[in-house]
C-alpha cells in the first residue's frame, strides 16, 4: 500500500510540474526594456487590479553587490512596473517614487564621479534610471546622504530629484498613502 501511494504522489507531482515546466521562462519587458524582466503566469491567483491607485514608494538603501553591477534594489522598481504593465496597470506619472540614500546613493551618480568613486568606468544604473524615469518614476535622493557621501548637485544623474531627506519622504508619502517597499 505505502507504495501505491508513493507512485501516486510521484505521478501527481509530474503531472503539475509538467504544466509549469511547459510553460516560457524567458522574461518579457511590457513597460521598461531591458530591465525588470519577468514571467507571465497567466494562472496567478493574485494578480494587479485596474480599478485601484498603485502609488507606492520603494525605499533603496542598500548597494549592489559589486559597483559594476545593477543595483538590485532598483531593478526591483522597474520588475514592479513590468508586473503592473503586464496587466495593463499604468501608475500616473509620479505615482511610483524610488528614493534612494544610505550604501546606495552613489548609484545617482554621473560616468566621471562615479568612476573617480568605483574605478569602474560607466555607471551601470544610468541607463535603468533614465528607463524609469520615462515609465513615470520619481527617482529621488536624500540630500542628507548626498552630504554623507561627498556627493554635490552637479555630479548627479539627469532628472533625479534631491529630497530634503529621505526620512522626511519616507513620512510624508506614507502619510499621504503611497504603500512602502523596502529593499
Amino acid at each position: 500500500m505505502p507504495r501505491t501511494v508513493c507512485a501516486l504522489l510521484l505521478a501527481a507531482t509530474a503531472m503539475m510540474t509538467a504544466g509549469v515546466a511547459g510553460a516560457s521562462t524567458a522574461p518579457v519587458y511590457p513597460v521598461i526594456p531591458r530591465f525588470g524582466g519577468i514571467v507571465p503566469m497567466p494562472d496567478a491567483a493574485e494578480r494587479p487590479d485596474p480599478k485601484l491607485r498603485y502609488r507606492v514608494l520603494f525605499n533603496i538603501t542598500k548597494a549592489a553587490p559589486s559597483p559594476d553591477k545593477l543595483n538590485p534594489s532598483l531593478e526591483k522598481v522597474a520588475r514592479f512596473v513590468n508586473l503592473l504593465g503586464a496587466d495593463k496597470v499604468r501608475p500616473a506619472r509620479g505615482d511610483i517614487v524610488a528614493i534612494i540614500h544610505g550604501p546606495a546613493t552613489p548609484l545617482i551618480l554621473q560616468n566621471a564621479p562615479y568612476a573617480a568613486r568605483t574605478k569602474v568606468a560607466e555607471n551601470p544604473n544610468i541607463a535603468l534610471i533614465a528607463a524609469l524615469q520615462t515609465a513615470g518614476v520619481s527617482v529621488q535622493v536624500c540630500s542628507q546622504a548626498m552630504i554623507g557621501n561627498s556627493i554635490t548637485p552637479e555630479q548627479i544623474v539627469k532628472d533625479v530629484v534631491v529630497d530634503d531627506s529621505a526620512l522626511t519622504t519616507l513620512a510624508t508619502l506614507q502619510l499621504r498613502g503611497y504603500a512602502l517597499i523596502p529593499d
